[in-house]
């Protein structure tokens, strides 16, 4: 390897970034994980991803692509374990990581960190191997408790996270609002924490003709509004639900939702009584997990994707919909202000109120307002969020903290 070209070791202990997405533990951060190591992989730099082994049938190493691999480490039981029972088992995954780097006879130049899991066992790999170490929390346990919405984060996680902010050498965030949110609640020096958005995959997600769309999935004669991620309250799924029965009134209306497993089960079931309490269970169309590969059809046969959530770290599904054309309607959550520009490729709601919805989804199914706009120029709105100019703004990261770094070694 040249000086220039980093070997880097990536941390995201408890979600899988080639999992399937949809599922409880698997969602924006794993897309996140894989698009970037990818893209630094194409560039040159060498990527390995550690991650747990959750399938006896997983493959110790798995290559995703030039320099970039994932490495599935067998910690704990070969199967899928609860967060709060996996930080009991975090000290064995370091000395996993560092077994596997011995054996191998791997020298990293720094550690990237996924959520606050894999921040811990970042923090005892620093100390062994004195290099630099950068962390993206995702989401944050203090915030979503002030959320209320869902199961309350453990005071564990809380705990944590302050005190992995504190030894951490810098963390990425991908909004300003996440880095207001380090700084309130967690006390992050301002100068520690860099923003930098999300990406998306542009040549995957492009738009296609939605009338192509909808006979390929068999939606056709319908207006569709789409929902993409995981099935859990913070989502604010059951909101887009009471939006629907005024929706109903004016026309022939499906939403299609994608995302959920065995282990969403329940929040699956109370959704599904909703429809039936609502009637509007003929209406919402439940689909399950869909690889990423197939994605693209369903948000081009959409008219609208909403993204409902309570609380987002950023939101990769706006960002997926717009590249493929098709507009967004959301809360102002996550990223979701920069990314959706009112009357120009979507709308943003303010409360998570299901009639400021249903207005909104009817004036874009009506074309009473533009978008309006042409699929080409609402995925134009997007081009500057490519994983190649986040990969290169996240380099420059990178190469900053390691010249700190030598610095203060010299």
């Amino acid at each position: 390897m040249t000086p220039d070209q980093l070997r880097i070791a990536m941390l995201s202990v408890h979600s899988c970034p080639i999992g399937t997405l949809g599922s409880k533990d698997t969602g924006g951060m794993s897309v996140y994980i894989r698009e970037l190591a990818h893209e630094l992989g194409r560039i040159g730099h060498s990527v390995d991803i550690y991650t747990r082994a959750h399938d006896p049938d997983d493959d110790q190493i798995v290559e995703l692509g030039n320099n970039t691999r994932v490495i599935h480490l067998r910690v704990g039981d070969v199967e899928h374990i609860h967060k709060l029972v996996l930080y009991t088992h975090l000290a064995d995954m370091a000395c996993s990581v560092e077994n596997f780097r011995k054996s191998n006879a791997l020298q990293y130049d720094l550690i990237h960190s996924h959520y606050w899991l894999s921040a811990w066992v970042g923090r005892q790999l620093q100390t062994w191997w004195h290099v630099p170490h950068i962390t993206m929390f995702h989401t944050l346990g203090a915030v979503k408790n002030v959320i209320g919405i869902g199961e309350d984060e453990p005071e564990l996680r809380v705990v944590s996270e302050r005190e992995l902010v504190s030894d951490c050498h810098k963390i990425i965030a991908a909004t300003q609002k996440e880095k207001a949110d380090l700084i309130h609640y967690y006390s992050a020096p301002q100068e520690k924490v860099s923003v930098i958005p999300c990406g998306v995959n542009l040549s995957l997600f492009q738009s296609m003709d939605r009338e192509t769309a909808r006979r390929h999935l068999g939606f056709n004669g319908y207006n569709i509004a789409l929902f993409v991620g995981r099935v859990e309250p913070l989502k604010g799924i059951d909101q887009l639900f009471m939006a629907m029965p005024s929706l109903n009134r004016d026309r022939e209306f499906k939403l299609v939702v994608i995302g959920g497993n065995d282990e969403c089960e329940p929040e699956l079931e109370r959704l599904r009584n909703l429809s039936r309490d609502l009637n509007i269970q003929d209406s919402v169309v439940f689909i399950g997990t869909v690889r990423q590969e197939d994605l693209p059809f369903y948000y081009s046969a959409a008219d609208v994707c909403v993204v409902p959530s309570y609380y987002e770290s950023f939101g990769l599904v706006a960002l997926e919909s717009l590249a493929c054309g098709t507009p967004v309607v959301a809360t102002r959550v996550g990223g979701m202000e920069s990314v959706v520009l009112p009357g120009k490729n979507g709308y943003l709601i303010n409360n998570n109120a299901p009639a400021l919805f249903a207005e909104s989804i009817a004036m874009l199914i009506s074309g009473q307002t533009d978008p309006g706009e042409s699929a080409e120029v609402i995925r134009s709105s997007v081009t500057g969020f490519s994983w190649s100019n986040i990969a290169a703004k996240m380099i420059g990261e990178y190469k900053a903290l390691l010249g700190e770094s030598a610095k203060e070694t010299n």
